[in-house]
């Protein structure tokens, strides 16, 4: 090789050298993106709090409340025959727990009581959404 060609391929290999050096990067604060503190939501005190203000606009509505003693089946012949003193036996037994129906739907059991020479009932059982919906199929 003549002299001409080694300098050209020094600098040649200097040039690629310093062509293909990654340049040196100080890792400092200012490179780094910054996002703003995002406060973490508690959802269940979310839900609770919603359910609160619904449950707030639906106080004063009225609902029908039905205390269940039991139930007959009865011809229309039988019906018609009722008149004051007539008994109907009814499919429960005295001291069996009633049913107490709101809209229609069963929502708890309890026994009948006397309270100041009122009937009452006292709520002994309120029932599940699972026994509800056992009682539908």
């Amino acid at each position: 090789m003549s002299e001409e060609q080694n300098v050209g391929n020094m600098d040649h290999d200097n040039t690629s050298a310093s062509a293909f050096k990654a340049p040196a990067v100080e890792n400092t604060e200012s490179n780094e993106a910054k996002f703003p503190d995002i406060p973490v939501l508690d959802t269940q005190a979310a839900v609770a709090s919603d359910a609160g203000k619904v449950i707030e606009l639906l106080r004063d509505v009225e609902l029908d409340v039905k205390i269940e003693l039991g139930r007959a089946r009865m011809l229309i012949d039988d019906v018609l025959k009722l008149c004051e003193g007539s008994v109907v036996e009814l499919d429960k037994l005295a001291g069996d727990p009633v049913d107490i129906l709101v809209n229609n739907k069963l929502v708890a059991r309890g026994e009948v009581i006397v309270l100041n020479d009122n009937f009452c009932v006292r709520i002994n059982d309120i029932v599940s959404r699972e026994f509800d919906r056992e009682e539908k199929h």
